[in-house]
């Protein structure tokens, strides 16, 4: 079952302005740089969704490497950056600074009506379908704080929550009214109220451990309440098409999971999915500009050539839609019941 919201065309430009990608690369830049010094702190996992360790190279992307999983078809890195790492990368991260200083605030306007504003109704119109009461929801990781401002302005919901660990970003959040605990979920389960619904927007692929995560959460929901996630989807055409060269592909990302993979873990962990869709609307448009910088070559791929290319205007559109609808975009989201 999916829960439909009204479409809206979307462009990476609106999401981040030209002008400032210049300063944001090489904040990432410097960020990836102090990772990779420390490199002798990287530690092996085993797969993040099913626990299995057979897995084959899969992609490697500047000096890191992420394995496909020989039973659910997760790509994951490892090794990776252990759990000390990875809190230190997040709290001093320029990159993070960088867009909450700049990205963010140029692009709100945008990402609030064309991003948030459907992310909210998609919700709301989850907690309608199944019957979830609109009491209190907890927003993990909420960035900027743009959905936690709309959820709360909007009086959707009786009370909304972030947990945010960048000190820049939950900076950002109480600037815009929004009660944030500044922790991160590890560390915050127990200050938090019970949650009708969680909801974790490209969270879940930046973690150390998902599976402690999803038991945060299970503690955290209500029995019967929702959890929603949305992450990439490895499986989507523009993972699957561009490999190394997607921008989803970066050393942030750790676990790339597919719809089905991600389906499982939260099914062992106490959840029943009760939706699942990839409602993405930029992955033709960055294969698009791939094949335009000459990262990918379609030469070989008349058809794509043609929708991608030689005919965008009229085919770029109507192709990214059948992507979303059949599950092939390479973002997803998913929607589980905290079993009773």
């Amino acid at each position: 079952m999916s829960s439909a919201v009204p479409q809206t065309t979307l462009s990476e430009a609106e999401l981040c302005p030209p002008e400032l990608l210049e300063g944001q690369e090489a904040a990432f830049a410097r960020d990836v740089a102090r990772l990779i010094a420390r490199r002798d702190q990287f530690v092996h996992v085993p797969c993040p969704a099913c626990g299995r360790r057979d897995a084959e190279p899969a992609i490697a992307k500047w000096g890191f490497t992420w394995v496909a999983c020989a039973g659910c078809e997760t790509r994951y890195m490892t090794p990776r950056p252990s759990e000390t790492v990875m809190a230190g990368y997040y709290a001093n991260s320029e990159n993070y600074a960088y867009w909450a200083e700049h990205i963010f605030p140029a692009s709100e306007a945008t990402r609030r009506e064309k991003v948030n504003r459907p992310w909210l109704e998609r919700i709301i119109g989850y907690c309608d379908s199944f019957g979830v009461p609109r009491g209190t929801l907890v927003e993990v990781g909420p960035g900027f704080g743009t959905f936690a401002a709309l959820a709360t302005a909007s009086g959707a919901f009786e009370r909304v929550v972030g947990v945010e660990p960048t000190p820049q970003m939950a900076a950002a959040c109480r600037e815009r009214g929004v009660d944030v605990v500044e922790a991160r979920i590890e560390e915050a389960a127990h200050l938090l109220p019970p949650a009708d619904v969680l909801v974790a927007f490209e969270v879940i692929e930046h973690l150390f451990d998902p599976t402690r995560f999803i038991g945060d959460c299970t503690r955290i929901v209500r029995p019967g309440g929702l959890l929603v996630l949305s992450c990439p989807n490895s499986a989507g055409f523009d993972i699957a098409t561009l490999g190394a060269e997607s921008l989803a592909v970066d050393p942030e990302h750790v676990n790339l999971f597919t719809p089905g993979s991600l389906a499982g873990l939260l099914e062992r962990n106490g959840f029943s999915v009760v939706s699942a869709t990839t409602p993405g609307k930029l992955d033709a448009e960055f294969v698009r500009e791939a094949a335009l910088a000459g990262r990918v070559d379609l030469d070989g791929q008349p058809l794509l050539r043609r929708v991608l290319l030689e005919e965008w205007e009229a085919l770029g559109g109507p192709f990214q839609r059948f992507l979303a609808q059949n599950g092939l975009s390479s973002h997803m989201w998913i929607a589980a019941r905290r079993n009773v």
